[in-house]
């Protein structure tokens, strides 16, 4: 009797992994952003696309800090050493005009959080920190992605 129930609940079981994978939610298709212009070291950069209400998509990059363009840090952010301005003339540098691929993570002040790559597969987070003007922001990047950058 043991035994039938034993294989009874493994049955069980493996019919709610089954269901489970189910209802898991559909990955985040990418999103297209023709960039026009570019604030800061890791964001806002403004997308030539709108978004389904008809307004400019902002993008902010996933999982780095840079600078405020005051030159500040806001309290409990990653402060890298690079100045505000290094960091967003390199961001420019990476993404003025390019068609970037993105994925988004989330949304902050009305921006949309993401992760962004150029045509030719640079991950514009990674090549930020890279290029010495930005820190990885390890809350923000809990799997660890930006890691090896």
């Amino acid at each position: 009797m043991l035994t039938a129930g034993l294989v009874t609940l493994a049955a069980v079981g493996v019919a709610m992994v089954g269901v489970s994978a189910l209802v898991e939610p559909a990955p985040v298709p990418p999103f297209e952003c023709t960039v026009v212009s570019v604030y800061d070291g890791d964001g806002p950069i403004h997308c030539r696309e709108l978004d389904a209400a008809g307004r400019t998509i902002r993008i902010r990059l996933q999982g780095i800090s840079a600078r405020e363009m005051d030159g500040s840090c806001r309290p409990g952010h990653p402060c890298p050493a690079a100045s505000a301005e290094a960091a967003r003339a390199s961001l420019r540098r990476l993404a003025q005009g390019q068609h970037l691929t993105c994925y988004q993570a989330g949304t902050s002040y009305e921006r949309t959080v993401a992760w962004c790559a150029r045509p030719d597969g640079v991950d514009l987070s990674c090549a930020q920190i890279r290029a010495g003007v930005a820190l990885r922001w390890p809350r923000f990047d809990p799997e660890g992605r930006l890691s090896g950058c």
